[in-house]
């Protein structure tokens, strides 16, 4: 397999190692390969910044994100969405460069969480609509099981699904303790940042048949199952073709 390249300020291309492809093997993802390749994604945006003589606030300033945001990113603690690294690599002139590295870190921390789930990795396919899986309930009709907007309380849901501590779900996602924490302690009526709800809308995806009964009855009290979660509003979750 083929090593990584990774082009850097001046034009200097460093060779990285390969992404990992399949499970059971000695190429296995693991955690530390994900938070080193986002901190080298970090370091890459942080040269290309100082390249082109710009200040994380004046940076910020100009994508439409906060300084910390920026700052977030350069240690590689969060790696944010495309859109992010499209606008600050035209900002800084790095040439698709970024956009480029980043696309290879988004790639290995999604198998990484594919991975973690129980699936093996397959080379990628044409991107498909996204069309919710089936999970059967109770009573034998398969309901389709999405989230139409993460809050706290679907956050929360999804990790006791899954049967995760905050510190296990945190290094699932790749994310800090305290992050994971955060989410969790917002209110039903305030909605998760959209790279925060598309990952879990993958997370979500990702996860077994049964994960996702869980994840359905711990929102739903209609089931009369009981469940983690006592407070909140109804889940915001889109059931195709299903009848009281």
């Amino acid at each position: 397999m083929a090593d990584m390249q990774l082009t850097e300020p001046g034009g200097l291309v460093r060779r990285v190692p390969p992404r990992p492809g399949r499970l059971g093997g000695a190429d296995r993802i693991t955690n530390v390969q994900v938070a080193e390749a986002r901190h080298r994604l970090g370091r890459q945006l942080t040269a290309w910044r100082d390249l082109a003589g710009v200040t994380q606030v004046e940076l910020a300033r100009r994508i439409s994100y906060s300084r910390s945001a920026i700052a977030n990113v350069e240690v590689g603690r969060d790696s944010s969405t495309r859109r992010f690294w499209q606008s600050a690599d035209a900002e800084v002139g790095a040439g698709g460069a970024l956009v480029a590295a980043f696309d290879q870190v988004h790639a290995l921390a999604r198998d990484f969480r594919r991975q973690t789930a129980g699936f093996d990795l397959e080379p990628e396919q044409p991107a498909a609509p996204v069309v919710a899986a089936p999970v059967a309930k109770p009573d034998g009709c398969e309901c389709p099981v999405a989230v139409g907007r993460w809050t706290g309380r679907e956050s929360r849901a999804l990790r006791e699904a899954l049967r995760m501590t905050v510190s296990a779900f945190a290094k699932y996602l790749g994310v800090a303790r305290e992050t994971v924490s955060g989410w969790e302690r917002r209110t039903a009526s305030s909605s998760l940042s959209m790279h925060v709800q598309v990952m879990l809308d993958e997370v979500l995806a990702c996860a077994g048949a049964d994960a996702k009964t869980w994840f359905r009855l711990i929102l739903d009290p209609a089931d009369g199952v009981p469940h983690a979660w006592a407070g909140g509003t109804p889940a915001t979750m889109g059931r195709v073709g299903r009848s009281r």
